[in-house]
């Protein structure tokens, strides 16, 4: 049992140092952060590798098509600006 515990110790520290996310990070449990990345990039039509302005840019499209004026709700642009929001401050700024 205590190599069994070693050898996943020794599996999870070089998968953090290597790859620079742990074991459970990369088959989408943990923290729930990468999910939320997720919902939100599927909820504004986006790309891992989107940038700035295809952020921005969905978004604009995104709420023109759910604004309470055009028969959508305040909770859909609530949700689109969270999206928004979460997706633009992961992308690192120079």
């Amino acid at each position: 049992m205590a190599k069994l515990l070693a050898i996943l110790l020794v599996v999870s520290l070089a998968s953090r140092f290597l790859l620079g996310h742990w074991p459970w990070q990369m088959i989408g449990i943990g923290t729930g952060e990468g999910a939320a990345e997720r919902r939100a990039r599927a909820l504004l039509g986006v790309g891992k590798y989107a940038t700035r302005m295809d952020i921005i840019d969905a978004h604009r499209r995104l709420i023109t098509r759910v604004h309470p004026d055009k028969g959508g709700t305040s909770e859909q642009v609530h949700d689109a600006n969270a999206a928004r929001d979460l997706l633009l401050a992961r992308i690192k700024t120079p």
